[in-house]
């Protein structure tokens, strides 16, 4: 059952590609029109490009990274903790990237 909706899915998207590239894409940017075959490419080369043909399970590659700081902050104590936040928030500008910005930062000005 699984497969048959699979199937059925992607013919369906699929022509919703090739139905929004034929109705725009020649109007706006001038390019021709497609087929159904060359719809079904474009999303097999984006999925390549884009997606690669990493399954569900595990992840992906990041999911080691994120694995290994998990552990890490698991045998961390509260204040080790903070202290790594606080090291990130500085490196990465926190959250809306305002560089240097913490909480203790805040509350001094």
């Amino acid at each position: 059952m699984f497969i048959a909706l699979f199937a059925i899915a992607i013919l369906v998207f699929t022509a919703i590609v090739m139905g929004l590239w034929n109705a725009i894409l020649p109007v706006v940017i001038g390019v021709k029109t497609i087929t159904y075959l060359q719809a079904m490419g474009i999303l097999v080369l984006s999925k390549i490009l884009f997606g690669g043909f990493r399954g569900r399970c595990g992840g992906g590659p990041g999911r080691h990274w994120k694995n290994k700081i998990e552990e890490k902050m698991r045998n961390m104590t509260p204040e080790e903790r903070e202290k790594f936040k606080d090291e990130w928030r500085m490196r990465c500008g926190g959250r809306w990237g305002m560089q240097g910005h913490t909480p203790a930062a805040s509350s001094n000005e």
